[in-house]
């Protein structure tokens, strides 16, 4: 694959992130998980935008580049499945495509560029699985308007091929990538918050508030931090609604001998996740209750926006 193929396999995990909801392609008859006449699949995404799936493919035309257009074609129309959308997002179209010696370059609108990361690998990985059937192609190079596709620290991507994207059973891809946290813990006495940057890679399927969760419970790796929920924790659910994330957390939430103010706690918990997701206020639940006065003195019955005047001042 050459140094560019080289890059591209070490990059590909480094695009960063989580949701544009795509619109934009599939095929005229979906034929389900069984290749269509010819062996060919075409690659869609499952309605939560986390995985790829593919649909049964019959050929219409017999060249090489009547086949590829038809495949792109699909791929710009909405399934008829309700259960599977297009990978190309509303905007996003191929200007045009040339195949030369087995070496497919394609070359995208502008608006490429305003995908969020998520949503492109599995836009390239769609588009590369389903046209590396075709036996005249071994390489797919991607363009924006006439410039070579980069990741996310510049390097030019390059030749791929459907090696390059790794694949699990139900056809679905899973993406481990890279995110930088801002989590709050406390500080050495225990009576204010202080934020810890946290370098993680994580599966993308994954929400950024249940990762946020995962790694407060996990606790801090900064020396004079401290930790704020009690490790035997368990998350039960999280999720996201009109710009509020619930967090559903077992009893072990309870038992809590890390802090004496449950304030810390609970503010460690809807800061971080305000400040590094999507969400504008919490609301905290344990098993599935939030009739609760949390360590008796905290009440958890309303959604809580964040406190910064917890937040103890830089040099201190």
């Amino acid at each position: 694959m050459g140094q560019n193929g080289i890059f591209y396999r070490a990059f590909l995990w480094c695009l960063a992130s989580l949701v544009l909801f795509l619109a934009g392609c599939s095929m005229g008859k979906e034929a389900g998980k069984e290749p269509g006449k010819g062996g060919m699949f075409v690659y869609y995404i499952n309605m939560e935008g986390t995985s790829l799936v593919k649909a049964g493919y019959t050929m219409k035309n017999a060249t090489e580049e009547n086949v590829i257009q038809d495949l792109l074609n699909v791929m710009c129309k909405e399934p008829e499945s309700i259960d599977n959308k297009s990978v190309f997002p509303a905007g996003v179209r191929i200007r045009e495509w040339v195949l030369t010696d087995k070496i497919l370059d394609i070359h995208f609108s502008s608006e490429y560029k305003r995908m969020k990361p998520e949503e492109e690998v599995l836009l390239r990985a769609a588009v590369v699985l389903t046209l590396s059937q075709i036996k005249g192609i071994e390489y797919i190079d991607f363009f924006i308007e006439d410039e070579p596709l980069t990741d996310s620290q510049g390097n030019v991507i390059g030749y791929m091929g459907a090696e390059d994207f790794l694949q699990y059973k139900g056809s679905s891809l899973h993406l481990y990538q890279p995110k930088k946290l801002k989590l709050y813990f406390a500080n050495e006495n225990g009576d204010r918050l202080i934020p810890e940057d946290v370098s993680v890679r994580y599966n993308s399927n994954m929400s950024i508030e249940r990762l946020i969760m995962d790694q407060l419970i996990k606790g801090p790796s900064s020396n004079g931090h401290g930790p704020v929920i009690p490790p035997e924790t368990k998350v039960i659910g999280v999720s996201v609604k009109d710009t509020v994330c619930y967090v559903n957390l077992d009893e072990g939430f309870l038992n809590n001998t890390c802090v004496t103010d449950p304030a810390i706690t609970v503010y460690a918990i809807v800061n971080s996740i305000v400040d590094g997701g999507a969400s504008s206020q919490v609301q905290i639940s344990v098993n599935g209750e939030t009739n609760i006065q949390y360590m008796g003195r905290m009440d958890l019955s309303k959604p809580l926006s964040r406190d910064q005047n917890l937040v103890e001042e830089s040099g201190k």
